[in-house]
């Protein structure tokens, strides 16, 4: 039976999300959601737009920095093991990898968005 109620609920809640995000974006139409390009250009003018080069730079900062948390999301599971010495210094030599990165980047003025 509680297979079944399970079953039931997850199928009936799955349903009523779908429902739901088909049903809302329909009740605010717009001439700007009818456009083919969502990115904030103007479609009718040139596609090769300059960027910023800080934009990247910032853009690759923040995704080294997020890959190198995730991967220190693990450690409270890794704490269980046998070797904790090893998994303590490795997470201290991962935490100053990243903040001698985080210095790096902010001593030459990497973070900062003026031009």
């Amino acid at each position: 039976m509680n297979l079944v109620l399970t079953l039931t609920t997850s199928a009936f809640l799955a349903l009523l999300l779908i429902t739901i995000a088909f049903w809302i974006p329909q009740l605010n139409m717009y001439t700007e959601k009818h456009n083919p390009y969502e990115c904030g250009f103007d479609p009718t003018t040139s596609a090769h737009l300059p960027f910023s080069m800080k934009f990247f730079l910032v853009a690759i900062t923040f995704l080294l920095f997020d890959l190198e948390i995730a991967l220190l999301l693990p450690l409270p599971w890794a704490t269980q093991t046998n070797n904790l010495m090893l998994t303590i210094n490795t997470t201290f030599t991962l935490l100053i990898i990243l903040v001698l990165g985080l210095v790096y980047e902010w001593t030459q003025k990497g973070l900062d968005w003026v031009e």
